[in-house]
Protein backbone atom coordinates (compact mmCIF):
# COMPACT_ATOMS: atom_id res chain seq x y z
CA UNK A 1 0.00 0.00 0.00
CA UNK A 2 1.20 3.33 -1.12
CA UNK A 3 1.56 5.53 2.01
CA UNK A 4 -0.33 8.71 2.08
CA UNK A 5 0.74 12.06 2.25
CA UNK A 6 -1.51 15.02 3.52
CA UNK A 7 -0.77 18.56 1.40
CA UNK A 8 -1.45 21.51 2.86
CA UNK A 9 -1.90 24.70 0.46
CA UNK A 10 0.79 27.13 0.27
CA UNK A 11 -1.57 30.46 1.72
CA UNK A 12 0.93 32.81 -0.58
CA UNK A 13 -0.59 30.70 -3.70
CA UNK A 14 -4.29 30.90 -2.50
CA UNK A 15 -3.75 34.69 -2.40
CA UNK A 16 -2.27 34.83 -5.92
CA UNK A 17 -5.05 32.60 -7.09
CA UNK A 18 -7.39 35.02 -5.36
CA UNK A 19 -6.25 37.77 -6.57
CA UNK A 20 -6.22 36.05 -10.38
CA UNK A 21 -9.71 35.31 -9.90
CA UNK A 22 -10.58 39.18 -9.13
CA UNK A 23 -8.56 40.31 -11.98
CA UNK A 24 -10.58 37.67 -14.47
CA UNK A 25 -13.53 39.07 -13.89
CA UNK A 26 -12.09 42.58 -15.00
CA UNK A 27 -10.86 40.60 -18.05
CA UNK A 28 -14.19 38.87 -19.03
CA UNK A 29 -16.10 42.06 -19.01
CA UNK A 30 -17.50 43.23 -23.00
CA UNK A 31 -16.21 45.95 -24.87
CA UNK A 32 -17.43 47.22 -28.03
CA UNK A 33 -16.01 45.61 -30.64
CA UNK A 34 -14.60 49.27 -32.33
CA UNK A 35 -13.49 50.11 -28.43
CA UNK A 36 -9.43 49.34 -28.66
CA UNK A 37 -7.83 47.93 -25.61
CA UNK A 38 -6.49 49.79 -22.90
CA UNK A 39 -2.78 50.33 -22.90
CA UNK A 40 -0.67 49.58 -20.20
CA UNK A 41 3.15 50.33 -20.13
CA UNK A 42 4.91 49.03 -17.21
CA UNK A 43 8.43 50.33 -15.86
CA UNK A 44 10.39 47.15 -13.86
CA UNK A 45 13.54 47.68 -12.23
CA UNK A 46 14.79 44.24 -11.48
CA UNK A 47 17.61 45.53 -9.33
CA UNK A 48 14.76 46.56 -6.61
CA UNK A 49 15.26 44.71 -3.05
CA UNK A 50 18.50 43.31 -3.73
CA UNK A 51 17.62 42.03 -7.21
CA UNK A 52 14.47 40.01 -6.17
CA UNK A 53 11.94 42.68 -7.32
CA UNK A 54 11.95 41.05 -11.23
CA UNK A 55 10.54 37.17 -10.25
CA UNK A 56 8.51 39.04 -6.99
CA UNK A 57 6.72 41.24 -10.31
CA UNK A 58 6.61 38.03 -12.43
CA UNK A 59 4.91 35.20 -9.95
CA UNK A 60 2.80 38.37 -7.88
CA UNK A 61 1.44 40.80 -9.97
CA UNK A 62 2.28 40.27 -13.90
CA UNK A 63 -0.14 37.56 -14.14
CA UNK A 64 -2.89 39.85 -12.56
CA UNK A 65 -2.31 42.23 -15.02
CA UNK A 66 -2.12 39.97 -18.32
CA UNK A 67 -5.78 38.21 -17.22
CA UNK A 68 -7.50 42.19 -16.21
CA UNK A 69 -7.81 42.56 -20.25
CA UNK A 70 -5.25 45.30 -19.96
CA UNK A 71 -2.75 45.62 -23.27
CA UNK A 72 0.51 44.77 -21.15
CA UNK A 73 4.11 46.30 -22.39
CA UNK A 74 6.73 45.82 -19.41
CA UNK A 75 10.04 47.95 -19.69
CA UNK A 76 12.70 46.59 -17.90
CA UNK A 77 15.45 48.69 -16.53
CA UNK A 78 19.23 47.45 -16.88
CA UNK A 79 20.88 50.62 -14.67
CA UNK A 80 20.33 53.91 -13.01
CA UNK A 81 18.50 56.68 -15.01
CA UNK A 82 17.74 54.48 -18.16
CA UNK A 83 14.00 55.55 -16.64
CA UNK A 84 14.22 58.56 -17.00
CA UNK A 85 15.43 58.57 -21.09
CA UNK A 86 13.10 56.04 -21.71
CA UNK A 87 10.21 58.28 -20.22
CA UNK A 88 11.14 60.97 -23.18
CA UNK A 89 10.53 58.17 -25.55
CA UNK A 90 7.42 56.85 -24.38
CA UNK A 91 4.60 56.72 -26.91
CA UNK A 92 0.81 57.63 -26.04
CA UNK A 93 -0.57 55.05 -23.15
CA UNK A 94 -3.97 54.89 -21.23
CA UNK A 95 -1.93 53.45 -17.72
CA UNK A 96 1.77 54.05 -16.34
CA UNK A 97 2.45 51.32 -13.67
CA UNK A 98 5.98 51.97 -11.60
CA UNK A 99 7.15 48.32 -10.32
CA UNK A 100 9.90 48.96 -8.01
CA UNK A 101 10.81 51.22 -4.80
CA UNK A 102 10.99 54.59 -3.99
CA UNK A 103 14.14 55.25 -7.00
CA UNK A 104 12.23 53.75 -9.32
CA UNK A 105 8.87 56.15 -8.69
CA UNK A 106 11.11 59.40 -8.20
CA UNK A 107 13.13 57.92 -11.64
CA UNK A 108 9.65 57.46 -13.60
CA UNK A 109 7.98 61.05 -12.45
CA UNK A 110 10.72 63.10 -13.20
CA UNK A 111 11.13 61.85 -16.62
CA UNK A 112 7.37 61.99 -17.20
CA UNK A 113 7.72 65.74 -16.18
CA UNK A 114 10.64 66.81 -17.90
CA UNK A 115 8.84 65.87 -21.19
CA UNK A 116 8.44 69.13 -23.15
CA UNK A 117 4.32 67.77 -23.34
CA UNK A 118 4.11 66.97 -19.80
CA UNK A 119 1.21 68.95 -19.48
CA UNK A 120 -0.74 66.44 -21.21
CA UNK A 121 1.12 62.85 -20.05
CA UNK A 122 0.70 64.06 -16.37
CA UNK A 123 -2.97 63.65 -16.52
CA UNK A 124 -2.09 60.15 -17.21
CA UNK A 125 -3.13 58.13 -14.22
CA UNK A 126 0.27 56.25 -12.46
CA UNK A 127 -0.32 52.64 -10.90
CA UNK A 128 2.72 51.74 -7.91
CA UNK A 129 3.67 48.49 -7.64
CA UNK A 130 5.80 48.45 -4.47
CA UNK A 131 8.68 46.13 -5.11
CA UNK A 132 11.66 48.12 -3.22
CA UNK A 133 13.31 48.20 -0.12
CA UNK A 134 11.94 51.63 0.71
CA UNK A 135 8.11 52.13 -0.95
CA UNK A 136 7.31 55.36 0.93
CA UNK A 137 3.75 55.68 -1.31
CA UNK A 138 2.51 52.32 -0.33
CA UNK A 139 1.42 53.60 3.16
CA UNK A 140 -0.49 56.25 2.00
CA UNK A 141 -2.01 54.36 -1.35
CA UNK A 142 -2.16 50.52 -0.05
CA UNK A 143 -3.91 48.92 3.15
CA UNK A 144 -0.36 47.93 5.58
CA UNK A 145 0.44 44.23 5.02
CA UNK A 146 2.40 41.71 6.80
CA UNK A 147 2.40 39.52 3.85
CA UNK A 148 4.36 40.67 1.01
CA UNK A 149 2.54 38.63 -1.57
CA UNK A 150 -0.78 40.06 -0.09
CA UNK A 151 0.81 43.93 0.02
CA UNK A 152 1.46 43.21 -3.78
CA UNK A 153 -1.62 41.85 -5.16
CA UNK A 154 -3.32 44.35 -3.09
CA UNK A 155 -1.29 47.12 -5.30
CA UNK A 156 -1.90 45.49 -8.71
CA UNK A 157 -5.46 45.34 -7.89
CA UNK A 158 -6.11 48.73 -6.81
CA UNK A 159 -5.05 49.71 -10.60
CA UNK A 160 -8.06 47.64 -12.27
CA UNK A 161 -10.33 49.30 -9.75
CA UNK A 162 -9.59 52.63 -11.11
CA UNK A 163 -10.03 54.89 -7.99
CA UNK A 164 -7.09 57.26 -7.83
CA UNK A 165 -5.91 59.90 -5.45
CA UNK A 166 -3.85 62.99 -6.57
CA UNK A 167 -0.48 63.34 -5.15
CA UNK A 168 1.19 66.99 -4.96
CA UNK A 169 4.98 66.89 -6.26
CA UNK A 170 7.97 68.83 -5.31
CA UNK A 171 9.87 70.29 -8.14
CA UNK A 172 13.61 70.10 -7.07
CA UNK A 173 16.29 72.84 -9.63
CA UNK A 174 19.69 73.85 -9.09
CA UNK A 175 21.93 76.31 -10.47
CA UNK A 176 22.66 74.19 -13.61
CA UNK A 177 20.95 70.79 -13.61
CA UNK A 178 17.47 69.85 -14.93
CA UNK A 179 14.90 69.95 -12.00
CA UNK A 180 14.04 66.62 -10.39
CA UNK A 181 10.75 65.82 -8.85
CA UNK A 182 9.85 64.28 -5.72
CA UNK A 183 6.38 62.88 -4.44
CA UNK A 184 7.89 62.43 -0.67
CA UNK A 185 10.34 65.14 -0.09
CA UNK A 186 13.93 66.22 0.39
CA UNK A 187 16.26 66.08 3.49
CA UNK A 188 19.45 67.29 4.67
CA UNK A 189 21.70 66.46 7.36
CA UNK A 190 23.15 64.60 10.20
CA UNK A 191 20.01 62.01 10.69
CA UNK A 192 20.23 61.31 6.85
CA UNK A 193 23.72 60.85 6.34
CA UNK A 194 24.35 58.83 9.47
CA UNK A 195 20.92 56.54 8.29
CA UNK A 196 22.54 56.17 4.43
CA UNK A 197 25.59 54.22 6.48
CA UNK A 198 23.26 51.67 8.24
CA UNK A 199 23.99 48.80 5.90
CA UNK A 200 27.56 49.40 6.52
CA UNK A 201 26.91 47.67 9.92
CA UNK A 202 25.03 44.87 8.91
CA UNK A 203 27.70 42.40 11.01
CA UNK A 204 26.54 44.43 14.09
CA UNK A 205 22.58 43.00 13.37
CA UNK A 206 19.55 44.42 16.06
CA UNK A 207 22.89 47.32 17.05
CA UNK A 208 23.47 48.12 12.86
CA UNK A 209 21.43 51.67 13.13
CA UNK A 210 22.88 52.97 16.63
CA UNK A 211 25.98 51.93 15.33
CA UNK A 212 25.55 54.05 12.20
CA UNK A 213 24.67 56.94 14.60
CA UNK A 214 27.37 56.77 17.00
CA UNK A 215 30.57 56.19 14.45
CA UNK A 216 29.23 59.00 12.73
CA UNK A 217 29.69 61.46 15.53
CA UNK A 218 33.14 61.28 15.76
CA UNK A 219 33.01 62.54 12.09
CA UNK A 220 32.18 66.17 13.09
CA UNK A 221 30.91 67.56 16.33
CA UNK A 222 28.72 69.49 16.59
CA UNK A 223 27.00 68.24 14.01
CA UNK A 224 24.91 71.57 12.16
CA UNK A 225 24.33 72.63 9.33
CA UNK A 226 23.54 76.16 8.06
CA UNK A 227 21.24 77.06 5.93
CA UNK A 228 19.10 80.45 4.26
CA UNK A 229 15.58 79.64 3.85
CA UNK A 230 13.41 82.45 1.32
CA UNK A 231 9.96 81.26 1.42
CA UNK A 232 6.20 81.79 0.72
CA UNK A 233 3.31 80.91 3.02
CA UNK A 234 0.65 78.43 2.55
CA UNK A 235 -1.68 79.43 -0.57
CA UNK A 236 -5.38 79.12 -1.44
CA UNK A 237 -6.10 76.21 -3.68
CA UNK A 238 -7.72 77.66 -6.48
CA UNK A 239 -10.94 75.98 -8.26
CA UNK A 240 -10.92 72.66 -10.21
CA UNK A 241 -10.16 73.56 -13.76
CA UNK A 242 -13.27 71.47 -15.99
CA UNK A 243 -12.00 68.62 -18.36
CA UNK A 244 -10.94 69.65 -21.25
CA UNK A 245 -12.14 67.76 -24.31
CA UNK A 246 -10.28 64.91 -25.72
CA UNK A 247 -11.56 64.80 -29.75
CA UNK A 248 -10.63 67.39 -31.80
CA UNK A 249 -13.22 69.88 -32.75
CA UNK A 250 -14.11 70.48 -36.34
CA UNK A 251 -12.37 73.06 -38.42
CA UNK A 252 -14.85 75.50 -38.12
CA UNK A 253 -15.71 75.47 -34.90
CA UNK A 254 -12.08 76.05 -34.42
CA UNK A 255 -12.15 79.26 -36.85
CA UNK A 256 -14.86 80.51 -35.63
CA UNK A 257 -13.66 79.73 -31.92
CA UNK A 258 -10.53 82.05 -32.83
CA UNK A 259 -11.90 84.58 -34.72
CA UNK A 260 -14.57 85.55 -31.64
CA UNK A 261 -11.41 85.57 -29.41
CA UNK A 262 -9.88 87.75 -32.15
CA UNK A 263 -12.94 89.73 -31.70
CA UNK A 264 -13.86 90.15 -28.46
CA UNK A 265 -10.11 92.03 -27.68
CA UNK A 266 -10.28 95.31 -26.31
CA UNK A 267 -9.64 97.99 -28.68
CA UNK A 268 -7.21 99.92 -26.57
CA UNK A 269 -5.00 96.59 -26.10
CA UNK A 270 -4.10 94.40 -23.60
CA UNK A 271 -5.33 95.82 -20.23
CA UNK A 272 -2.89 95.94 -17.81
CA UNK A 273 -3.01 94.13 -14.09
CA UNK A 274 -1.54 94.76 -11.17
CA UNK A 275 -0.18 92.12 -9.45
CA UNK A 276 0.51 92.57 -6.34
CA UNK A 277 4.26 91.35 -4.81
CA UNK A 278 4.70 87.89 -3.29
CA UNK A 279 5.26 88.12 0.60
CA UNK A 280 8.83 86.39 0.56
CA UNK A 281 10.63 85.78 4.25
CA UNK A 282 13.80 84.50 4.76
CA UNK A 283 15.09 83.06 7.35
CA UNK A 284 18.88 81.75 8.05
CA UNK A 285 19.05 78.24 9.83
CA UNK A 286 21.42 75.91 12.34
CA UNK A 287 20.03 72.99 12.38
CA UNK A 288 21.20 69.33 12.86
CA UNK A 289 18.19 68.04 10.04
CA UNK A 290 16.54 70.05 7.63
CA UNK A 291 13.31 68.67 5.34
CA UNK A 292 11.02 70.06 2.95
CA UNK A 293 7.99 67.45 2.28
CA UNK A 294 4.90 67.38 0.62
CA UNK A 295 1.70 66.12 2.67
CA UNK A 296 1.04 62.58 0.33
CA UNK A 297 1.98 60.81 3.87
CA UNK A 298 -0.82 62.94 5.36
CA UNK A 299 -3.14 63.24 2.60
CA UNK A 300 -6.30 65.46 3.05
CA UNK A 301 -8.62 65.07 0.37
CA UNK A 302 -10.75 68.11 1.46
CA UNK A 303 -7.84 70.50 2.27
CA UNK A 304 -8.64 74.18 0.50
CA UNK A 305 -4.85 75.49 1.05
CA UNK A 306 -1.29 74.02 -0.68
CA UNK A 307 1.32 74.03 1.19
CA UNK A 308 4.39 72.10 2.07
CA UNK A 309 6.09 71.01 5.44
CA UNK A 310 9.59 72.44 6.71
CA UNK A 311 10.82 70.36 9.27
CA UNK A 312 13.72 71.83 11.53
CA UNK A 313 11.10 71.17 13.50
CA UNK A 314 8.47 74.00 12.14
CA UNK A 315 6.41 75.28 10.30
CA UNK A 316 5.24 75.36 6.30
CA UNK A 317 6.30 76.72 3.14
CA UNK A 318 6.24 76.33 -1.00
CA UNK A 319 9.17 77.69 -2.19
CA UNK A 320 12.60 77.88 -0.52
CA UNK A 321 16.48 77.60 -1.22
CA UNK A 322 19.28 76.93 0.93
CA UNK A 323 22.54 74.58 1.77
CA UNK A 324 25.38 73.57 -0.02
CA UNK A 325 27.30 71.01 2.01
CA UNK A 326 27.13 67.29 2.30
CA UNK A 327 23.99 65.23 0.51
CA UNK A 328 20.41 65.79 0.04
CA UNK A 329 18.25 62.41 -0.27
CA UNK A 330 14.98 63.25 -2.59
CA UNK A 331 12.74 60.72 -2.17
CA UNK A 332 15.85 58.43 -0.72
CA UNK A 333 18.16 58.79 -3.66
CA UNK A 334 21.38 60.51 -2.74
CA UNK A 335 21.96 63.60 -4.81
CA UNK A 336 25.09 66.47 -4.43
CA UNK A 337 23.89 69.50 -1.77
CA UNK A 338 23.82 72.67 -3.97
CA UNK A 339 21.58 75.71 -3.18
CA UNK A 340 18.19 74.63 -5.09
CA UNK A 341 14.50 76.11 -5.25
CA UNK A 342 11.96 73.76 -4.13
CA UNK A 343 8.43 74.44 -5.98
CA UNK A 344 5.32 73.15 -4.80
CA UNK A 345 3.50 71.64 -7.89
CA UNK A 346 0.17 70.66 -5.92
CA UNK A 347 -2.06 67.98 -7.40
CA UNK A 348 0.01 67.39 -9.99
CA UNK A 349 0.09 63.24 -10.72
CA UNK A 350 -3.21 60.95 -10.02
CA UNK A 351 -2.36 57.61 -8.47
CA UNK A 352 -4.15 54.74 -8.21
CA UNK A 353 -4.82 53.43 -4.89
CA UNK A 354 -6.99 51.22 -2.34
CA UNK A 355 -10.50 52.18 -2.45
CA UNK A 356 -10.66 50.96 1.08
CA UNK A 357 -7.83 53.94 1.60
CA UNK A 358 -9.77 56.42 -0.28
CA UNK A 359 -12.66 56.21 2.07
CA UNK A 360 -10.76 56.33 5.23
CA UNK A 361 -9.22 59.31 3.93
CA UNK A 362 -12.43 61.01 2.87
CA UNK A 363 -13.92 60.18 6.32
CA UNK A 364 -11.14 60.88 8.43
CA UNK A 365 -11.95 64.54 6.71
CA UNK A 366 -15.26 64.87 7.55
CA UNK A 367 -14.61 63.96 11.61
Amino acid sequence: MSPLFSVLPNSDNLLRRAACQEAQAFGNQLIPATMPLKKATVFLNPAACKGKAGNLFEKNAAPILHLSGLDVTVVKTDYEGQAKKLLELMENTDLIIIAGGDGTVQEVITGLLRRADEAAFSKIPIGFIPLGKTCTLSHTLYPESTNQVQHITNATLAILKGETVPLDVLQIKGEKEQPVFAVSGLRWGSYRDAGVKVSKYWYLGPLKTKAAHFFSTFKEWPQKHQAALIYLGPTERPPEEPEKESSRLPFHVRLYRRLLSFWSRPKGGLVSQEVAPEDWEEVKLSTIELSIATRNRQLDLTRTEDFMDICIEAESVSKGQFGTEGSFGIDNEEYEAMPVEVKLLPRKLRFFCDPRMRQQMLQAAVQ
